[in-house]
């Protein structure tokens, strides 16, 4: 089976299921990759749906702060 066939094989299914609508799409919570501003160490956040910043303590410093 060529690349070719594999892909239209995979779009023509994936159409099916999106017509049968046994495929739902969610909408969840995301999670945000953020650098401190203070010391630099990455921190791994969680936001609700919707939320434009999240306040949160940097897990090395303790410094509190505002995503962008």
């Amino acid at each position: 089976m060529s690349k070719q066939s594999m892909r239209e094989e995979a779009d023509r299914l994936t159409r099916e299921a999106m017509a049968r609508k046994t495929v739902v799409v969610k909408q969840g919570n995301t999670r945000i990759e953020a650098v401190c501003g203070k010391c630099g160490a990455p921190n791994r956040l969680h936001a609700e749906k919707g939320a434009r910043r999240v306040k949160f303590a940097c897990k090395e410093c303790g410094h509190k702060q505002e995503t962008l």
